[in-house]
């Protein structure tokens, strides 16, 4: 057998789906990765450092602790369980498992069958106050004879246990001189319980469980009465009802009322702070000319609305790049004008109600209620009820949804997934600008478009569901407690959030307002738009102003960037509303296609490219023209 090095100083963290590592990563590292209470969030393993004992410098008790991908077993069914599979036939020094005391006999089996891989293991037996609360009382020393390997009580949010963790982890470290053994390389002999020759692991995980769970008989709480309540029709619909409408209203509202404060702050205070000093140094570096030209632009409104060509400065002496600069700089369009109304006052507001909303479900373990009560409709459309909660991770952003879809259990229902995101599920930063636009013309425009994006979900479920070949397995969700979210953990995992959106989104919207302040600073974006190809498209087939040829070409690098700049053009409610659904079917943004062209290769990515904005010009140009038929008639 294959030994693995002792230096390597790897510990695992390993267990079922929703039983906490992710916490019990952050509360042991200091890294807080962003935690969820349902399967799939954790593909890719995370890795941190673990400090153990005081004086780790001088002893070296330090160690890499690696968040393993939730797993139930050692013989995976999905890329997520294959990773973790992968992680362990790689070794360690330890492993950490951490087992859910409200479902004990479920997770031994993952227990027992690590045991075979000859690796130090410490059991973290966890949720212990949920299971107290329904009546199961676990004996801990009984279940660490049982297992032959130590077992610590935790409740991993409230941070109880952990420093016990630690010292029967340095224990387990001092007390261990040889390490993990090849995984792969115990499945050759009989007597190891991976094989199917060995003891049933099923009836071995009862048996323990049945000999240290004593049970109690108490009346359930309230919490867990409205938990089981939520995966029945009755009242588990007029419930869902309820929170979808009540999400809505959060992010609709609330983002719009948390606008209003950032518009007057960007308008009134950071626009003119940085277009004064912009202002000064054109003043203090240019000729008389330049100011002439200066002058004359900005107060007859040629110079704030943009120019419209580069032959318009021609008339005002030598100062075509000098304007030119500005405009780009602090005209309509301008980097300094645009990065800080289309990003701060127009899109954050509705990520953070967003997120605000998305945070709690997600913690409350709510969500996996949704797939399972939903889960007949969704199989009708070709996809297991599961991949609801892929849809709700593509609303925060489709990168860790289509990421998160490796959990999937055959390829059919992830390219099942793939294709409903990209087609059919806009991102939130999306949603807000067009909730910003929409609201601005009539009240009927946006539960127009919310109709709209509920058939528009249907249908490329329904059609994807008929065009891609194979199976879909059934439904095999793990449901979490209902819990009431911790205060501490949840308002750090939204403070996190916001700071991941602004990292990961920073650079391509950005990029966006870089391309269009250039764009439209120069006068390109005019060569563009007098174009016959793109005047018989925009203009005749859509039906919008020529201008909106800008708001296609920023959609390829962020998709709320190709509503952004609508909302600076004067529509009516026709444009409005072929504008809004145009930008909701719009092809994903590059990053996205990046991604589709990793997990999917290429041939996927081209054809979700073309098919995306073929179909939503196709949609948008088809109701402007019925529109337009029957307003005529």
């Amino acid at each position: 057998m294959k030994l693995v090095e002792a230096n390597n100083k790897k510990i695992l963290l390993m267990g079922n789906p929703n039983v906490g590592k992710s916490v019990f990563f952050s509360k042991l590292t200091g890294v807080h990765t962003v935690s969820s209470n349902f399967a799939g969030t954790t593909v890719d393993y995370t890795e941190g450092k673990l400090i153990l004992g005081d004086n780790y410098n001088k002893d070296g008790h330090q160690y890499t602790l690696i968040d393993v991908p939730g797993t139930y077993s050692l013989k995976p069914t999905s890329e997520a369980e294959s990773v973790a599979v992968k992680l362990i036939q790689e070794g360690a020094c330890a492993v950490i498992c951490v087992l859910d005391a409200t479902n004990l006999e479920r997770n031994l089996v993952l227990a027992l069958e690590m045991q075979a891989c000859n690796i130090p293991i410490i059991y973290a037996l966890n949720l212990s106050d949920v299971a107290k609360r329904r009546g199961i009382l676990i004996n801990p020393e009984l279940l660490s004879k049982e297992l032959n390997a130590p077992v610590v009580s935790t409740v991993a949010v409230k941070k109880q246990g952990l420093d016990e963790l630690k010292r029967e982890i340095l224990k387990t470290m001092s007390s261990k001189d040889d390490y993990s053994e090849n995984c792969a390389s115990c499945q050759k002999c009989d007597s190891c319980p991976l094989n199917d020759s060995g003891r049933n692991m099923w009836n071995s995980a009862k048996q323990i469980a049945a000999r240290v769970i004593k049970r109690e008989t108490t009346a359930l709480s309230k919490l867990d009465k409205l938990g089981e309540a939520m995966l029945k029709p009755w009242p588990g619909l007029p419930i869902a009802a309820f929170v979808l409408a009540l999400v809505v209203g959060i992010v609709a509202f609330g983002g719009r009322a948390l606008r209003f404060p950032l518009i007057a702050l960007t308008d009134n205070a950071i626009i003119p702070f940085f277009r004064n000093i912009i202002e000064r140094i054109f003043i203090a570096f240019s000729d008389t000319n330049a100011h002439l030209c200066y002058n004359y632009l900005y107060y007859n409104d040629g110079f704030r609305t943009g120019l419209r060509t580069l032959g318009e400065y021609s008339s005002y002496g030598d100062c075509t790049i000098a304007c030119t600069l500005l405009n780009v700089l602090i005209g309509e369009y301008g980097i300094f004008v645009i990065s800080f109304q289309w990003i701060i006052a127009l899109i954050l507001p509705y990520v953070f109600a967003f997120y605000v909303a998305i945070t709690f479900l997600e913690d409350s373990g709510y969500l996996p209620r949704m797939s399972v009560l939903f889960d007949n409709i969704m199989r009708k459309l070709g996809v297991q009820g599961g991949s609801l909660i892929h849809v709700f991770l593509a609303l925060g952003c489709a990168i860790p949804a289509l990421l998160g879809s490796r959990s999937a259990t055959t390829k059919k229902e992830r390219l099942m997934v793939a294709t409903i995101i990209c087609f059919a599920v806009p991102c939130i930063s999306q949603i807000g600008a067009l909730i910003a636009l929409l609201s601005v013309f009539s009240w009927w425009l946006l539960p127009v478009m919310v109709i709209f994006s509920l058939l528009l979900f249907i249908s490329v479920a329904f059609v994807a569901g008929r065009l891609i070949k194979g199976r879909v397995d059934p439904l095999m969700l793990e449901i979490p407690n209902l819990l009431m979210p911790e205060p501490r953990a949840y308002f750090r995992k939204l403070l996190i959030r916001m700071k991941h959106f602004l990292k990961d989104a920073e650079f391509p919207m950005m990029l966006a307002i870089l391309i269009a302040a250039l764009l439209t600073g120069t006068g390109i974006i005019q060569h563009i738009a007098e174009n016959v190809i793109v005047q018989s498209v925009v203009s005749g087939w859509l039906g919008m102003p020529e201008e909106a040829v800008i708001s296609l070409i920023l959609g390829v690098v962020r998709r709320e960037m190709s509503v952004a700049p609508l909302l600076l053009l004067d529509l009516n409610n026709l444009q409005a509303l072929v504008a809004g659904v145009v930008s909701l079917m719009y092809l994903p943004c590059l990053s996205v296609f990046g991604v589709v062209a990793k997990e999917f290769k290429i041939r996927f990515a081209i054809i979700v490219f073309v098919g995306t904005i073929t179909l939503a010009l196709f949609t948008g140009g088809l109701i402007n023209q019925i529109a337009r038929l029957f307003m005529a008639v």
